[in-house]
This record gives structure tokens, C-alpha cells and sequence, in this order.
């Protein structure tokens, strides 16, 4: 069984849940290289399920995950591309009802927006609000018994044993991260806070050797929607670094994920998909700081893959791809009860990039 969240957002409507929030529904990307881009997403164990006839946009499919990438940018898309490069320039929102949703997301303070078109599901598709960096934040509510969005579009001949074959275990997207500029961690906080009702989960501040950030995870009404939101405290960390290369706020990374970390990301490792690093004290102190944690040590140093946790909160094991769009890199996580993102991790995620910032010569620490 999944420890994914389960959403009960049908059950939780009206004060807890206004706008009926009922988990993601799909990442967008673009980007000068777009075929390069479905490739890569190919290699991470997706498949080619669909293609939008009006927009080009080809749907990418693993579990209950969908990616969509806009083959042929168009719009927002073309306009996302040019000023960030490879970019994540959507996300969508599942919901009870999607011009309900979208009214009342409009009338809590979010903004609608402007020139979209229809974004990727095209044919002028109106639910569309203003997301961070200027990418779209799409509403919609075809899903599960509902039909589903890419019923009108045109359909791969044979997807279904393909993406069998081609799966590496990943079954669902468990939270995107956003990037922010300095001082506005809280106004983001706010924004999801005042017009879909999340939550704050946790609050962390990392400090490194020489930089240092503060993030803040927050959930929705339905548990199933995750946004930590990460925010520099200074002029050279890799938060800083991140809005350089990215010429503004976005999408730092999207996590998925498994049943089986090993196998997912063995077979990952096996398929040319690079992972970032971690220091190795790191695996020397896991059994100290985490005793009786049940897990093959040895087997974790060699994938690098992290733990964290505790008896009362059950265990998480993570690892980070290396930037696989642009900026963008993904996490792959393995939830067993815990249901937070790994402060121990987080700060072991911290080091390890600082870590190649200073051999790449962006910050410089004292002998």
C-alpha cells in the first residue's frame, strides 16, 4: 500500500476546504530544447500517453503522475522559455469544481491569468490563475470518475503497456518546491494561505559554512498538496544562485514518489540519471542519530540516498537528481509514516550543494 497523503478534500469542504483542493494534477515544462526535455522525463521512467492536437503539448505519464511539456511553446509557454530557459512554467490544481474553485480563488486575492490561451490544455481554457515567476496555475476538475483532461487529445497507440514496461516505481507527486526572493517567503505563505486555506507544516532555517536559508513547507485543506517555500538569508546561496540561472522566482524542484527507493533509483542510476552527492559522514552517523532505523547502511552510502525520522514519526528516505531542467532538479522520496521533509536531510541537502558552490568557485570560505 502507498503511504502517499489520501485527500478527503469532498469530505472537508466549505471552511476547512473553501475552494475543495484535491491534490496536483500536473507539472508544466518548456524550454528551447523541448524534445530533450521528454526524453530525459522518458529516461526517469515516464511515457507518452497523449498529445494536445491544438497546443502540441505531449502528456508524460508514470503512476499517478502526470508531466506535460510543451513540444511546440506557444504563448506563455514560448514567452516562459525565452526569459527562463528550461523552465517549469505550470502546475495544476485538482478540484471539487473548477469555476467555483477559480471564483472563489479570485475573490480570496489571486489574480487571473493574462495571455494564456488556454496555456496547455488550449481551446481558451479559462480556470487559470497567476502562479509564482509568472507561470500559470491551472484549476481544473476532470479526474478520477470525473473523465479525465486528456480525453479530447490524441492518444498514443499503445501507451498503456508501454509505460508498464518503462516505469521505475514512481507513483505520485508529493510536493513542488518554489524559490523565493529574499522577503517574500511570507508573502507566497500568505498567498496559499489566504486563498486556498493551506497550512504551515514546518518551519526550518539552514545554516551552511557560508550561507544559509529559510524555508517553509506549507500543506492544504486535502494534505495531499505540498509547497515548502525557500527563501535566502544572504547575497551567495544557492537559493540566490537559483534566481540568477533562473532569472526569477519558480519551481526549485519536484518530488516523487516510490514504494522502493533502492530499486527506483538503481534503476535510475542504471538508465544515466546522475544524483547529487552527500558528504560521507553523513552515512557514517546515520545509526548513532537514527538507532534501530532497520535499513541497509551500506546500501544507502552507495546509492547516497538519505533517512530521517523517528519512532514517533515513522521514517522518510530521500535523494536529489543533479539540475535536470535549468535549475530544476527532482527529489525521489520514500515516505514509511512520516509525513514532514526531513530537516536532518534538509540540512544535509544544504551542505552538499554548498559544498559543490565552493568547488565550483561561487562562494569562498576561509581555510
Amino acid at each position: 500500500m502507498h503511504d502517499a497523503p489520501q485527500s478527503d478534500a469532498a469530505a472537508r469542504l466549505d471552511h476547512e476546504n473553501p475552494l475543495g483542493v484535491d491534490g496536483f494534477e500536473f507539472v508544466e515544462f518548456t524550454g528551447p530544447e523541448p524534445e530533450a526535455m521528454a526524453s530525459r522525463l522518458e529516461l526517469m521512467g515516464f511515457t507518452r500517453t497523449h498529445v494536445n492536437p491544438a497546443t502540441g503539448a505531449v502528456r508524460l505519464k508514470q503512476g499517478d503522475i502526470t508531466l506535460l511539456v510543451d513540444l511546440s511553446p506557444q504563448g506563455q509557454a514560448e514567452e516562459f522559455a525565452r526569459e527562463h530557459g528550461p523552465s517549469a512554467n505550470g502546475m495544476a490544481f485538482r478540484v471539487a469544481d473548477a469555476r467555483a474553485a477559480y471564483e472563489g480563488a479570485v475573490a480570496r486575492g489571486a489574480r487571473p491569468a493574462e495571455n494564456h490561451n488556454g496555456g496547455a490544455l488550449g481551446n481558451g481554457y479559462s480556470y487559470i490563475l497567476q502562479g509564482i515567476g509568472g507561470s500559470l496555475l491551472y484549476i481544473v476538475d476532470q479526474y478520477g470518475e470525473r473523465g479525465s483532461l486528456y480525453d479530447s487529445w490524441d492518444e498514443i497507440e499503445g501507451w498503456e503497456e508501454a509505460e508498464r514496461k518503462n516505469s521505475v516505481g514512481l507513483f505520485c507527486l508529493d510536493h513542488l518546491t518554489h524559490n523565493v526572493r529574499r522577503g517574500q517567503m511570507r508573502t507566497w505563505s500568505g498567498f496559499y494561505g489566504d486563498v486556498f486555506a493551506f497550512e504551515e507544516q514546518k518551519y526550518f532555517n539552514i545554516k551552511g559554512k557560508a550561507t544559509g536559508l529559510l524555508s517553509q513547507a506549507m500543506i492544504a485543506p486535502d494534505r495531499a498538496i505540498r509547497i515548502p517555500l525557500n527563501e535566502s538569508q544572504d547575497e551567495n546561496s544557492q537559493i540566490e544562485e537559483f534566481l540568477k540561472r533562473y532569472n526569477g522566482e519558480g519551481i526549485q524542484h519536484i518530488a516523487l514518489a516510490t514504494d522502493d527507493i533502492f530499486e527506483t533509483v538503481e534503476e535510475m542510476k542504471r538508465r544515466g540519471i546522475p544524483f547529487q552527492d552527500t558528504i560521507d559522514t553523513y552515512f557514517d552517523l546515520i545509526d548513532k542519530r537514527l538507532p534501530g532505523h532497520g535499513h541497509d547502511v551500506a546500501r544507502m552510502r552507495l546509492n547516497r540516498i538519505l533517512i530521517d525520522g523517528s519512532d514517533e514519526d515513522g521514517l522518510l528516505l530521500q535523494i536529489f537528481t543533479q539540475d535536470t531542467f535549468g535549475p530544476i532538479f527532482f527529489e525521489i522520496i520514500q515516505r514509511k509514516g512520516n509525513q514532514a521533509f526531513g530537516e536532518g536531510n534538509f540540512q544535509a541537502l544544504f551542505d552538499s550543494i554548498e559544498l559543490d558552490q565552493i568547488r565550483r568557485g561561487v562562494i569562498k570560505v576561509d581555510a
